[in-house]
């Protein structure tokens, strides 16, 4: 996806960094202005929090609205509650696996499988963009705590290089 991407912005790093940030976030172009979700945001807090100047965000929102193939991708983007960060509050459970390939196909249904089997429900999985994230991983937010002995399962399912349990 970023390569499609990526080749409107070769000559502007500023302006990839917005649009990767964008991506990242989940922030989507309506009526040439910037949206999470239907809220819109100021062109001058976007650029505080990416740290450029706001005149690159209007020249990014500007490529992206001239070229008919970024308009369809950014005007359709929605930004994802993560649980994460709440699951501990809940009494959740969270995985977070390294891959060994992030590109390997199969790595979340193996993990899933393992889950399943132990009877525990997945509130959430959310795996980073190989293509976007530095270190892509995969998230899993369980119904319940992962018992200790399902984790090596867990460690040695197809393509996971590392296990962390929250």
């Amino acid at each position: 996806m970023w390569n499609t991407i990526a080749k409107y912005f070769t000559k502007y790093p500023k302006r990839a960094k917005i649009a990767q940030k964008m991506l990242e976030y989940g922030l989507k172009i309506k009526d040439d202005k910037i949206y999470c979700a239907d809220i819109e945001l100021s062109d001058s807090k976007i650029a505080r929090a990416f740290d450029v100047d706001r005149r690159a965000i209007t020249a990014t929102i500007e490529v992206i609205t001239t070229h008919h193939e970024l308009q369809i991708i950014f005007s359709k983007l929605r930004p994802t509650c993560h649980l994460k960060d709440v699951a501990a509050h809940m009494n959740w459970g969270v995985i977070e696996i390294i891959p060994k390939d992030p590109s390997m196909p199969g790595i979340l249904s193996a993990v899933a499988s393992i889950i399943a089997e132990h009877n525990i429900s997945i509130r959430q999985a959310i795996v980073d963009d190989f293509e976007l994230a530095e270190e892509p991983r995969l998230f899993i937010v369980t119904e319940k705590q992962i018992p200790g002995s399902v984790i090596p399962k867990i460690r040695d399912a197809k393509g996971v290089k590392a296990v962390l349990i929250y």
